[in-house]
């Protein structure tokens, strides 16, 4: 693994291992507090963030390395082309996090780095998000097997990258959308390969038997100009008391920022069956796993 755009370029043993570290790590950071001395992590934001930067920074501090925060409107990203402004930034950091509108982005940089190139989330996948998650749902259900996972909303990024992690560990995965907010094409094709993915009209169908049911935002960043819209849509799909009661062993996540009162609702929020700062803090210990597996082995 030389880089990180998302888990379609992962095997399930690749997935495996950056998991299994991760639980490792978060039993004895202590061990690791050194393993990155020196480093630096470059992270640029096209998008604002608040768990994906503050994790991968406090990720690189408890491992003895140092993180650069980057806003892409005030750097010469806006002006310079970008696989030159890679090829510098690879100049001066270990590694770079990229947090972008457009996946395409992501893979010109690839093409053009000496250091890993890790997505933060691209338009496309949120990789590791959904490897946090993965670790999440083997320590609340004690590991990865014969579970199935329900996800209800908008067919995403977030979809799309639980889509495949699931189906590539041996997660059933089931997905519920509306008509024309579908999962992308490449997701969809993985988990029907894997025999792992369906894809159900009613959410009440979807969440049956469900061990996890997940949902996101209705409106993504740079989806503003739907919103009105997809308010209209996406109520139908809201994760509440009612469609919970249909798995009545069912966990409930969320990647967050909720918004109280559409996707979810409060009563869900905040029930004992909620684990989603469980699920926030998981970010911390996979994106560890991740900068060791990228940075120190490079």
């Amino acid at each position: 693994m030389k880089h990180l755009l998302g888990l379609k370029d992962l095997s399930r043993v690749e997935i495996e291992e950056i998991i299994n570290l991760a639980q490792t790590i978060k039993k004895e950071p202590e061990k690791y507090s050194r393993s990155l001395d020196g480093k630096t992590l470059a992270m640029l934001f096209q998008k604002t963030s608040t768990r994906t930067r503050v994790s991968f920074e406090t990720a690189m501090t408890q491992l003895g390395g140092h993180a650069q925060y980057l806003d892409w409107r005030t750097t010469n990203f806006t002006l310079g082309d970008l696989r030159d402004e890679i090829k510098c930034l690879a100049r001066y950091a270990d590694a770079v996090m990229a947090r972008v509108y457009k996946h395409e982005n992501l893979e010109e940089m690839i093409k053009v780095s000496e250091v890993p190139i890790i997505s933060g989330l691209s338009n496309l996948e949120h990789p590791c998000q959904v490897l946090g998650d993965l670790l999440t749902i083997k320590e609340k259900k004690g590991g990865l097997d014969n579970l199935i996972v329900a996800y209800v909303g908008d067919g995403n990024n977030v979809c799309n990258s639980l889509i495949i992690g699931c189906s590539k560990v041996g997660i059933k995965i089931n997905a519920s959308t509306p008509k024309g907010y579908k999962p992308a094409d490449f997701a969809v094709q993985i988990g029907k390969d894997l025999k792992m993915f369906q894809f159900f009209s009613e959410p009440e169908k979807a969440v049956e038997n469900a061990d996890i049911i997940y949902t996101d935002t209705w409106v993504s960043m740079g989806e503003e100009a739907e919103k009105e819209g997809r308010l209209k849509i996406f109520p139908p799909y809201q994760v509440n008391r009612n469609l919970m009661n249909l798995a009545p062993q069912a966990l409930f996540m969320h990647c967050l920022p909720a918004h109280r009162g559409f996707e979810v609702t409060d009563e869900v929020l905040d029930s004992d069956k909620s684990i989603v700062y469980d699920q926030a803090e998981n970010r911390l210990h996979v994106q560890k796993s991740i900068l060791l597996s990228l940075i120190k082995n490079k």
